[in-house]
């Protein structure tokens, strides 16, 4: 006696299959199109500056170095004398910072000092350059100095990162997780059509096999 036919679902049945895929096809092109817009500009600097981290020895230039010499009035001097308490890492006292950044138009409030008996030094490291300041603790005698090695550098350490602040690092996370909403729902939307476009898999397991053949057997140890 011949099995009895699986029962096919009911016209309400796919209705409501269609209607599921539609709304989830829809979020996925809305949350994709967002990430993407959201994405755009920052997605490109990373690009670029990906080439020119990779090829930064073509791109080096010579360091442009400043110094600026002064010293400090002996009203602010007094507060930055040696009282005979062991060396510290503090603020320079507020005073102080602002006299220095308007002398140097280098922002100093909050920033921490290394105090020794003779000396207090300030490191200034910033993107794409470096810098310091110190201050002899006897005489008042100032030296400040700025080291710039061009746009390049400049752009390259926001890519990394490096001595940016902790806003910029908040950007790098946002737009990360932005980059992670757009690559999902992009692959979400291979997989939504991906039985009218055979080659789809295939070029996605192609885009997960080529890194790992490069990392696997021509990378150097």
């Amino acid at each position: 006696m011949p099995a009895d036919d699986p029962p096919k679902p009911s016209n309400s049945a796919r209705n409501a299959a269609k209607k599921r895929k539609a709304f989830f096809t829809k979020q996925f092109y809305l949350w994709h199109w967002v990430s993407s817009a959201l994405c755009l500009a920052a997605m490109l600097f990373f690009a670029v500056t990906g080439i020119t981290l990779n090829h930064a020895s073509r791109f080096s230039s010579k360091p442009d170095v400043r110094e600026i010499k002064a010293t400090l009035p002996p009203n602010l001097l007094k507060r930055i004398a040696f009282d005979g308490s062991p060396d510290a890492t503090a603020p320079v006292p507020e005073e102080v910072a602002d006299w220095l950044s308007k002398k140097t138009g280098t922002k100093l409030s909050g920033r921490a000092a290394e105090w020794s008996e003779y000396e207090l030094y300030i490191s200034l490291p910033r993107p794409g350059g470096d810098g310091w300041l110190s201050i002899d603790r006897e005489t008042g005698e100032i030296l400040h100095e700025t080291t710039r090695r061009g746009t390049v550098a400049f752009i390259n350490d926001l890519h990394k990162g490096r001595n940016t602040g902790p806003a910029w690092a908040w950007f790098i996370d946002l737009f990360s997780i932005a980059c992670v909403v757009f690559c999902i729902t992009g692959l979400c939307l291979l997989w939504v059509h991906a039985k009218r476009r055979p080659s789809t898999w295939p070029v996605v397991i192609a885009g997960i096999v080529i890194p790992l053949i490069l990392i696997l057997f021509f990378l150097h140890a």
